[in-house]
């Protein structure tokens, strides 16, 4: 079983953390909504209540093949003053795991300094707190095993693009046709 985390702080951007998770899901993927805050509703950044499968003190990283950051600037802000959040970053990133993240969230490796020479993607301005990373201007990036994309825009893409890492470009394509996604 192919097991994800999708990390939820208060102001995540919606669609960059359920797109994902509803492709991941009907790829056979076991995917966790965590509460980063510990409450059971979390909240993104255009009002809409989420409720979690978990809080991330009962995450058992050890089963983790992915972790997902959902950007939102107010989302990927509190995603990076957790000590929690960054520890489990470091975990995935030292363990071979998939670390993804989305418009403003791929800011939080960069300060972590988890992209350097790395190609990535991120949403325009946010280069700046990525030093030494290479920003190809694609809106799906992934290097080794980062993934990062641009924004809600390109949340399929991103989702797309997770899937084929995890379940192969069959399964990938498949998805694409039954979604009818060109």
């Amino acid at each position: 079983m192919v097991n994800i985390a999708i990390l939820l702080a208060e102001g995540f951007e919606e669609a960059e953390a359920l797109v994902p998770a509803d492709l991941l899901r009907r790829a056979g993927g076991d995917v966790l909504l965590v509460s980063v805050n510990g409450e059971e509703y979390v909240t993104g950044a255009h009002g809409i209540a989420v409720k979690a499968d978990l809080s991330l003190d009962r995450l058992d990283k050890t089963s983790l093949n992915c972790i997902l950051l959902p950007g939102g600037l107010k989302g990927t802000e509190h995603l990076y003053e957790s000590f929690a959040v960054r520890s489990l970053v470091q975990y995935a990133a030292e363990n071979g795991l998939y670390v993804a993240a989305i418009c403003a969230a791929p800011s939080i490796l960069g300060k972590m300094g988890l992209l350097e020479g790395r190609r990535y993607a991120c949403y325009p301005g946010f280069e700046k707190e990525i030093p030494g990373g290479i920003r190809t201007g694609k809106k799906v990036e992934y290097d080794d095993t980062f993934v990062t994309a641009e924004g809600m825009g390109v949340s399929f893409e991103f989702g797309f693009c997770l899937v084929e890492l995890l379940f192969g470009f069959e399964t990938a394509t498949v998805l694409r046709e039954q979604t009818r996604f060109a």
